[in-house]
């Protein structure tokens, strides 16, 4: 039941937001890559272009490994490209809110404003495979 509603949730996001937020996370990929330093920007931003098109279902977990380098690059990210990312996030999310089928549209288009803000430390995983990790282990 939960994947038949992911999927659901999921054609109508992409018919209105996906595509177009997805399109901008692949703008600022090219345009990330076309210098070599910058290239790792442009894997994070192809990588959150793959979770943007297709959220539901799936989360962002901190990995815990973004140590000096990631803080650096999470500034770096914010002031050239995660602004203006996550303003597209509002815009659509303000758009998604006016009827009432959009309103958790909406609130995931708030929800994705943190890893687009600050990318590098991040994993996206699938929903069960975020849980599990999140579960203390038994010892």
């Amino acid at each position: 039941m939960r994947s038949l509603l992911s999927l659901v949730l999921n054609i109508i996001w992409l018919l209105t937001a996906g595509w177009s937020l997805f399109l901008g996370y692949l703008l600022a990929g090219i345009l990330a890559c076309l210098l070599v330093v910058t290239i790792p920007f442009g894997l994070a931003s192809f990588r959150i272009a793959g979770f943007v098109i297709w959220p539901f279902g799936r989360e962002v977990v901190d990995t815990g490994r973004g140590g000096a380098a990631g803080t650096i690059g999470n500034v770096i990210w914010f002031v050239i490209a995660g602004w203006w990312l996550a303003l597209g996030h509002v815009v659509t999310a303000l758009a998604q809110a006016v009827t009432i089928i959009g309103i958790p549209l909406a609130w995931a288009n708030l929800k994705l404003i943190p890893v687009t803000c600050f990318p590098f430390g991040k994993e996206i995983l699938d929903a069960d495979s975020a849980r599990a990790r999140m579960l203390p282990t038994a010892r």
